[in-house]
């Protein structure tokens, strides 16, 4: 039976979506449910704007829901808002989208309402789109970086301190058993990249990315290496360099605000690049190689601990929740695609080793933590930003199960003119 053009519900047009039917019970502003009833249902999902409707209207798919679901014009009952992982494996699960004919979406479309295909304004949370980020520069330009820096890393440092523990550590940790809290996970991290790069007392290690020095902290306590970190961040450089000075290890460890193309020094007995590389964009890895290998001596090692994408089909830029509230203009390649970058520039591949289930891990311990301090939190963040990080980390941990993006170390030298590494015969480190 056909329906008449304008006679469709807000919840009839969204089943119309649906290829197997509705995973969840929907309820709309205007009245109208679809879905098992509430007794039955795993979650409801509301509607509660006209708002919200032309935010799912204008951004069909991940944009559109967050977008709605930060402004609060779309609620889901049964949710943890810093936690909303079963939410996300049940979608993933269940949800099954058909595309409609074209009669169909016409129906649907002057049904809901034309007018509601003008975009609202989108949530302050919002980063601007690509097109319009040319203000800030030419993509991965140097003002360019600092702004989507600036974007995601400077929000609040407790806030920070709450998500990510006392380790201060915004990268994938190493569980060294099944037990291992997130503090003994990340010390491995850390150790375990020490060792790769062979550090010992004397050494100078550059950290690119530094984060809040966690990397440089564990160099110059737990080896007595002289470390250098350069982060683009002023909240993580003045935290990093009051943390170093408090563990009085100022003689040894310096953590610089800057870019770290502007690290003069060379000689390096080691470069660590941890989660630096997502920011610099695929077409830049060549440079970037190149840099970091004239920083190092000669036998000197780099080793890149970095996102990756699980195959090359598809496209290196994040998708548009990603782009817009997370990491502006970040990018991920496959682990092949680093090894020849690094190859191609002059650092021997040595080792390379997937730790993917790690970030899993990880990522659900930080929602563990956003939730035990969601309080605290919004004391620190708007809601609408906490949401965020709710639904990013969630959503980044199902990803990283179900193998959609992994998590690789690089382990690369810099050989001199005849081939000599300076390398063991096996590797040393251990797991």
């Amino acid at each position: 039976m056909t329906i008449d053009v304008g006679t469709l519900t807000i919840a009839q047009a969204v089943e119309r979506l649906m290829r197997d039917g509705m995973p969840f019970r929907f309820e709309a502003y205007d009245g109208s449910v679809s879905g098992p009833e509430p007794d039955e249902a795993p979650f409801v999902v509301r509607l509660n704007t006209e708002r919200g409707l032309a935010y799912l209207m204008t951004a069909p798919g991940d944009l559109g829901f967050a977008r709605a679901f930060v402004a609060g014009d779309l609620e889901v009952d049964g949710v943890s808002l810093a936690n909303p992982y079963e939410l996300m494996v049940h979608v993933q699960s269940k949800l099954r989208l058909r595309l409609p004919t074209p009669t169909e979406l016409l129906q649907i479309v002057r049904s809901l309402g034309i007018s509601h295909l003008k975009p609202p304004p989108p949530p302050p949370e919002e980063h601007l789109p690509r097109w319009r980020r040319v203000v800030e520069g030419l993509r991965h330009s140097r003002t360019r970086d600092a702004e989507a820096i600036h974007h995601h890393y400077d929000v609040s440092n407790r806030f920070y301190e709450l998500v990510l523990g006392p380790s201060m550590t915004y990268t994938c940790a190493v569980y060294p058993t099944e037990g291992a809290s997130l503090e003994q996970a990340q010390r491995a991290k850390y150790e375990l990249i020490a060792r790769k790069l062979d550090l010992g007392r004397g050494d100078r290690l550059l950290d690119v990315g530094c984060g809040w020095g966690g990397m440089v902290l564990h160099a110059a306590r737990e080896h007595g290496v002289k470390a250098l970190g350069v982060t683009l961040s002023r909240q993580q450089a003045d935290w990093a360099q009051a943390r170093i000075e408090a563990e009085g290890l100022g003689d040894l460890a310096e953590v610089r605000f800057g870019d770290y193309r502007d690290v003069g020094e060379t000689g390096f007995d080691a470069v660590s690049s941890i989660g630096l590389i997502e920011h610099i964009g695929v077409r830049n890895y060549g440079d970037y190689f190149t840099f970091l290998r004239d920083r190092l001596r000669t036998g000197g090692r780099m080793l890149n601990h970095s996102i990756t994408r699980r195959d090359g089909s598809v496209a290196p830029s994040a998708g548009a929740f990603i782009d817009r509230y997370v990491f502006p203009d970040g990018e991920l390649a496959p682990v092949g695609t680093i090894v020849t970058a690094m190859h191609d520039h002059g650092l021997e591949v040595r080792h390379v080793e997937s730790i993917r289930e790690h970030y899993a891990r990880t990522l659900q311990a930080w929602c563990e933590n956003l939730e035990a301090n969601w309080e605290a939190a919004l004391g620190e963040v708007t809601l609408g930003t906490a949401k965020v990080w709710g639904l990013y980390m969630a959503g980044s941990r199902l990803a990283f199960e179900r193998g959609e993006i992994g998590l690789h170390h690089v382990l690369g030298v810099k050989t001199d003119d005849d081939g000599a590494a300076d390398f063991p015969l096996r590797p040393t480190w251990g797991s």
